[in-house]
């Protein structure tokens, strides 16, 4: 299958060199079977909204409410597109409920870094059951408005909508990053060792185990259309 990566931002600093760039993350995360196609969005590259069947919107450093050129054009493109299964990832999360009626704003509890649990509060046809999950994170953006025609999948007491699906498209979000490895989501927090709150403990907590490869899954079985 072949999915459309839509890169919204870069890993900074050499992460990049060290790490690869996000789109090299997801197409490890989605694994054999899976065709990527990377369009670099802050550069103003987007596709043709039926040009793919799927798509895949990353993480960013920028804020949806930021005054940048590309994502009015992302926004539109997440409505146009609504035929298409679609995935967002952090950014893409927010992106995609800003777009589609949700509010996004920066969230006064700071930010979210290290290992972070979620309850699951609905389970899904792509789901496998599990009643949590741990994964990484790396936010100070949250959405605080709820969009229209969505369940809550996934919650904490950090973060309320921690995952969504769409029942009016074919659409689900993470707030989280199961494409993170613990080795780069630790450089992540190091990068900015002076802005996270309780840096070391948030770099220890991904020493613990993790169910990224569990959401890869989901995210596998919404793409292919297969249950889990």
């Amino acid at each position: 299958m072949k999915v459309a990566i839509l890169e919204t931002g870069r890993p900074p600093g050499k992460l990049v060199e060290q790490f690869g760039d996000y789109p090299a993350m997801f197409g490890k995360l989605l694994g054999p079977g899976f065709e990527v196609e990377s369009f670099d969005v802050a550069a103003g590259k987007l596709p043709e909204p039926a040009a793919h069947s799927a798509y895949l919107i990353t993480g960013s450093p920028a804020g949806v409410y930021d005054p940048l050129p590309w994502i009015a054009p992302l926004e539109a493109f997440i409505r146009d597109a609504k035929c298409a299964k679609m995935v967002g990832i952090c950014f893409g999360h927010q992106a995609m409920a800003e777009a589609l009626g949700g509010r996004v704003e920066k969230s006064d509890k700071g930010w979210g870094a290290g290992l972070h649990r979620y309850s699951i509060v609905r389970s899904k046809p792509w789901m496998d059951g599990a009643s949590d999950i741990s994964a990484p994170a790396s936010h100070q953006d949250q959405v605080v408005f709820q969009p229209p025609n969505t369940e809550l999948v996934a919650t904490s007491p950090f973060t309320e909508y921690a995952a969504l699906a769409w029942t009016d498209r074919p659409a689900i979000s993470f707030q989280f990053h199961p494409e993170f490895s613990p080795a780069f989501a630790k450089a992540l927090i190091e990068q900015r060792y002076d802005l996270v709150p309780d840096p070391d403990a948030a770099i220890a907590s991904l020493d613990a185990p993790n169910d990224s490869a569990r959401v890869g899954g989901w995210i596998r079985n919404f793409l292919n259309g297969d249950p889990a």
